[in-house]
């Protein structure tokens, strides 16, 4: 099911990009860093929280850098939070996620006119975990066996409302996010 939503997803991004195409000269920029992106998400079934059974909603934050003509790194934190049951005991964990998003642009190759950016990333990082239990508890605190390591896949668009500020569309195999861009 979440990989036909997937599928149905990078479809209607297709789709979007293939009526937005154009031979216009840009009006902005053709450097993709200095942007700062904020972003609001799902995540769980894989990617940073593959240890958990469900989707969560998450914040993201990056910052991008130019590395090379079309092609960005980007060092990111994500935060979620979330209350849960294990052998009838309660439990608060927090997951922070950390690494850096690789992004290769593909406006050039799209022709794509000015208000938009598309993209393919990949991310690196690793999960910071703390868990809290409810009182009581004396079994296993560690009851977790995923590796805090991650690699996630990333496609993605950008539509600029202004050279200063562009809404985000990112869906990746861990945390898809949607979000603001300031540049």
């Amino acid at each position: 099911m979440k990989k036909r939503i997937f599928t149905l997803a990078l479809l209607s991004l297709f789709m979007i990009a293939g009526a937005n195409l154009s031979a216009q000269d840009r009006t902005y920029s053709e450097n993709h860093g200095g942007a700062l992106n904020l972003g609001l998400g799902i995540g769980g079934y894989g990617g940073y929280y593959g240890y958990y059974g469900r989707s969560l909603p998450v914040f993201s934050i990056n910052y991008e850098f130019d590395v090379a003509k079309n092609f960005t790194l980007a060092p990111f934190v994500t935060f979620v939070t979330y209350h849960d049951y294990y052998n009838h005991y309660g439990y608060r964990e927090t997951v922070i996620p950390i690494g850096v998003k690789g992004s290769y642009y593909f406006d050039d190759l799209l022709r794509a006119n000015s208000d938009w950016d598309f993209y393919l990333a990949g991310s690196l990082g690793f999960s910071i975990v703390r868990t809290s239990w409810d009182g009581g508890y004396l079994g296993d605190s560690n009851y977790h066996t995923a590796n805090p390591l991650f690699l996630d896949l990333h496609i993605g668009t950008e539509y600029h409302l202004s050279n200063r500020v562009g809404l985000f569309l990112d869906l990746s195999t861990g945390v898809s996010t949607v979000g603001l861009a300031i540049h």
